[in-house]
């Protein structure tokens, strides 16, 4: 990759600069490199949970419970923060995933109104199997970026979040 090329964003740029040029700005460059890589990066997953028959949504909510350690388990609250869902789009993938045997609630001993969402041992076994084939993926995906413009990316994308005031949520006390 040369310098000077450009990409699809600095021809939307250039675009912006004749046409209205208030509206060629760094945010926008940001917004749309950003945008243009999320979007790279779905149809790269996708294209590993497609053959199992799984959405991006699903693969978050088990990723999320096998991430929490074992016993691989959180309340549906913390599952749905943790994993960006709201509690109504976290609750009908749970259904779907409880019905393929994926994951299963239980109730809370200390507390009667509340209860815990665990992966099933078929549900660790297939999430770290997905996680492993995502992660091909993605190495795949990057394939021809040098290493240190990853690793340059990673820091800067890092900072920009933490300037936003991207923070970790609260610990990890809702196993």
């Amino acid at each position: 990759m040369a310098r000077g090329e450009m990409d699809r964003v600095d021809e939307l740029v250039a675009a912006w600069q004749t046409e209205l040029p208030g509206a060629a700005t760094v945010e926008l460059e940001i917004v749309k490199r950003v945008a243009r890589l999320k979007h790279r990066i779905e149809e790269a997953t996708q294209a590993v949970l497609g053959g199992y028959g799984l959405t991006y949504a699903d693969f978050d909510v088990l990723a999320t419970l096998r991430r929490a350690g074992a016993p691989y388990r959180l309340k549906p609250g913390r599952l749905a923060s943790l994993s960006s869902l709201t509690t109504g789009g976290t609750s009908n993938i749970l259904q779907r995933l409880t019905s393929a045997g994926l994951a299963e609630r239980e109730p809370d001993p200390a507390d009667g109104r509340s209860s815990w969402v665990r992966l099933t041992p078929e549900g660790v076994r297939l999430t770290e199997e997905l996680v492993a084939a995502t992660g091909r993926a993605h190495r795949d995906l990057f394939a021809d970026v040098p290493g240190p413009a990853a690793q340059t990316l990673a820091g800067l994308l890092r900072e920009v979040l933490l300037a936003l005031g991207d923070r970790p949520g609260p610990s990890r006390a809702d196993r």
